[in-house]
Parts: structure tokens; C-alpha cells; sequence
């Protein structure tokens, strides 16, 4: 039978630029239907697939012509792709966004050092004790000029004193997010944009909703601090971990933040992530 396969696919002249191009477009509609899941685009997407679908069965040459529906179908249709691009737009800008995230187009980034980590994972655990809410944003290749714009610009060395300072209640800059890169705290008291996954469950607050919004379009990692349970979360690739404790915050952090090789020794702790897109 394989035999027999391969002499047809021979026999209909086709190279290996066909079926490489067969692969990409394969790998494309996968990763679509990755992006779409769960979210309210994928409705939306179905919908318009259906008017498509209507609009084909009322043509003039089927069983089903309507003359009048197939009409206002048509002047829907014309307008479809202009409102998809206006609905679509936080899919495709995280689409964008996951592509320049790949590895065949990483510019890499500056690696976390031991002391760093100690320092944020020190802090997170300390506030967590209290318990104080807290946004700790830490850059990979992508970086935050907007988010740090939005907030009160530092560029200060990465220490547990100066992330206690900042996010003690009553603090200038306790409210919003401390933003890390470079080895440097880069800024705080900055906006994030909030995620508007519907599937992200009612428990979590704003501080949750604006770390997995981030990580939904931006390539970093998120620290998120619970004021009212005191517990620690990560937030990656739009992704809320489990609840951290100061060994599992500090391997999570070392495998998002420690090179590919790191990543790869941290997929235990990415595994167990709660899916939020």
C-alpha cells in the first residue's frame, strides 16, 4: 500500500516544494486553531464561516437560490474582512507577537543571575508572608518601552530592599508593576494591559488579569503576589502556574529565564500551569 502511495504522489509530478508547502500550511492551521481555542474569535470565525457557507447555498445555480438573501449576503461578506481585523485584532497582534517569538528569529536576551533571582524570589516570598499584592515583570527578547513609560522610571540594581520599598502599602509606587531587564529594575507603578479571556476563571483579580494579558502579547515573565490569599504565581505565554513556593518560584524563574537549556530542565514546573487562552 506504501508502495503504491508513493508511485501516485511520483506519478502526479509532485516535489518536495509541494509537500513542504503542504507541512507549512499544516503547521499554520494547528497553531490557528491553538491561538482560537477557547477564545470568543473562534465564535466569531464560526459565525462568519456559516454566512459563507449560506451564501454559497442561496447562489443562483443551487436548490436553495434566494435572490434577496444571496444579495445581502454578498454586502455582508464585502465588509466581513474589514470587521474581522477590527475583532480580531488582539488575536492577530498575539499571533504577530508568537512568531517574532520563535526560534529561528530569537535575538536572545540577558541572563538572570543567581543573586538576581535570589533577591526577587527573597522579596515575593516575603510579601507573600505579609501578605502583600505585588507585579513583578520580568523582560526576555521582547521590551516593555510602553509599560515602562506608563510608569516612574528607576533604572535600579535588582534588590529585595528595593522591592520591599516599592510595594509597601502606602508607598508612592506600591500600586501597578515593577518592571525588570536588562540585570536592571527598569521602572514601577506601570500599567498592564488586562486579559479579556473569558475562560479565565472569576477567582483571579486584576493583578492576575494583567499578568496573563501581558504575557498574552508580550514575551516576558510575570511574578504575581495574591493580597488576599498570599499565595505566589507565575505568568507566562498568557499561562498562570500553580501557586509557588520559594524552591518551585526559583526553578520556575531559572527555566523561563535561564536560556534554553534551563527551559527545558524547568518543563516540570511549566507543565503544571493553569491554562488561561
Amino acid at each position: 500500500m506504501i508502495h503504491s502511495f508513493l508511485d501516485q504522489v511520483i506519478a502526479s509530478n509532485i516535489d518536495w516544494r509541494d509537500l513542504v508547502d503542504i507541512l507549512i500550511m499544516t503547521i499554520l492551521i494547528y497553531q490557528l486553531g491553538l491561538l482560537l481555542k477557547g477564545t470568543r474569535a473562534l465564535q466569531t470565525l464560526l459565525g462568519v464561516l456559516l454566512v459563507v457557507l449560506a451564501y454559497g447555498m442561496t447562489a443562483p445555480e443551487r436548490f436553495l437560490y434566494m435572490r434577496t438573501l444571496h444579495r445581502v449576503l454578498g454586502h455582508v461578506l464585502f465588509y466581513a474582512p474589514f470587521a474581522i481585523i477590527i475583532l480580531f485584532q488582539t488575536t492577530i497582534r498575539r499571533a504577530l507577537a508568537r512568531l517574532g517569538r520563535t526560534s529561528l528569529l530569537r535575538l536572545g536576551y540577558a541572563e538572570m543571575t543567581d543573586r538576581m533571582l535570589d533577591e526577587i524570589v527573597q522579596a515575593a516570598v516575603t510579601l507573600a508572608a505579609r501578605p502583600t499584592g505585588a507585579l513583578i515583570v520580568i523582560e526576555r527578547e521582547q521590551a516593555l518601552p510602553d509599560q515602562i513609560d506608563s510608569g516612574i522610571q528607576l533604572d535600579a540594581s535588582i534588590s529585595y530592599d528595593l522591592l520591599m520599598n516599592v510595594f509597601t502599602p502606602g508607598s508612592p509606587m506600591h500600586d501597578g508593576a515593577v518592571i525588570i531587564g536588562e540585570g536592571r529594575v527598569k521602572a514601577a507603578s506601570c500599567f498592564l494591559p488586562v486579559t479579556t479571556n473569558p475562560q479565565l476563571s472569576h477567582e483571579y483579580g486584576s493583578r492576575h488579569r494583567a499578568a496573563v494579558g501581558l504575557t498574552e502579547e508580550y514575551d516576558s515573565v510575570v511574578i504575581v503576589v495574591s493580597e488576599e490569599r498570599g499565595t505566589i504565581r507565575g505568568a507566562v505565554d498568557g499561562a498562570l502556574s500553580a501557586p509557588l513556593d520559594r524552591a518551585s518560584l526559583r526553578t520556575f524563574l531559572r527555566g523561563h529565564l535561564r536560556g534554553r537549556e534551563a527551559s527545558q530542565a524547568g518543563a516540570g514546573t511549566a507543565a503544571s500551569r493553569t491554562h488561561a487562552a
